[in-house]
């Protein structure tokens, strides 16, 4: 009995605020008057003093085309651009810790599980735990997983070199700078 009053307070509670709800719409001023369109604009964003538009779009361009290649061959095994981060830093770092690679990707656990689990299933990546504390959980790539590491990296280079044909080391040097510069610093927010 008590529940049942409960229920019939909780519904009536819930009509009053859909019929409060209606009547506010109703008693709009905009109530039956049609909001006009806005119009479309025509003239294109140009750069100001503090956005370079033109850059902008490099960035995109660059990117789109960088990861083409490495993303066709990792789509064969059903892989995304997750998979190659990991892959990748794997790599770079046999032995890095679980936590050591969420850090450094920005992910969470629940990200990383999946993808992990993949790689691993797949024999790309061996997960061990470390060697003083059993709970470290450490991985290391497989000779498959160094064999599709430099598969995914040769097109990169390539496009890499192409970009540098013909520029100085100082250009070189400059660009990685640059690319330094564009991450986001420890604690602190891009600008």
């Amino acid at each position: 009995m008590i529940a049942d009053l409960c229920f019939r307070a909780v519904g009536q509670a819930a009509q009053t605020r859909k019929g409060n709800a209606k009547l506010a719409r109703q008693s709009s001023p905009r109530a039956g008057r049609q909001e006009p369109k806005p119009e479309p604009l025509t003239k294109p964003l140009e750069n100001t003093e503090t956005i370079d538009f033109d850059i902008i779009e490099l960035l995109f361009f660059s990117y789109r085309d960088f990861v083409s290649d490495p993303d066709a061959i990792l789509a064969k095994s059903g892989f995304g651009r997750a998979h190659h981060r990991v892959v990748h830093f794997v790599n770079r770092n046999p032995g890095m810790t679980v936590a050591d690679l969420l850090d450094t990707l920005k992910i969470t656990k629940q990200s990383l599980a999946r993808v992990l689990k993949q790689l691993i299933d797949s024999g790309y990546i061996q997960q061990k735990a470390g060697p003083e504390d059993r709970r470290q959980r450490k991985l290391y790539p497989t000779g498959t997983g160094r064999d599709l590491a430099l598969a995914l990296a040769e097109p990169q280079s390539r496009r890499i070199e192409r970009a540098f044909d013909g520029a100085s080391p100082e250009v070189r040097a400059g660009v990685k700078a640059f690319l330094s510069g564009m991450q986001n610093r420890q604690n602190s927010k891009a600008d």
